[in-house]
């Protein structure tokens, strides 16, 4: 099982459609690289998402799923760098671009 980077709250994601997205939270007490870590459950708000209303857009939330198996920060899974993201109402994807590749977990 490859281990890939942990999710930090000053990570850079964005919906595919370039919308920024920011945690609605993240741990107070682990941190990676100084910056607070992204455990499970989270809802990420996006903003400033190009998807035009008559196409089905614009993203407002998403919700992330697989997190980390063994890694878990206040007794909550940690979100990976790889972990599966939704964006509603669109269905599509966060995409992860800039994130701290020291700490690793699966």
């Amino acid at each position: 099982m490859m281990a890939d980077p942990l999710l930090h709250k000053d990570a850079t994601v964005s919906c595919v459609h370039q919308g920024r997205a920011q945690p609605g939270s993240a741990s107070t007490r682990v941190k990676v690289s100084g910056k607070p870590v992204v455990s499970m459950p989270v809802t990420y708000t996006v903003s400033a998402c190009t998807l035009p209303t008559n196409a089905g857009g614009p993203c407002a939330t998403a919700l992330w799923s697989g997190p980390a198996k063994r890694v878990k920060a206040g007794g909550m899974p940690v979100v990976l760098s790889t972990s599966s993201s939704t964006c509603a109402p669109t269905g599509t994807k966060l995409l992860v671009t800039v994130v701290q590749f020291r700490v690793k977990g699966t």
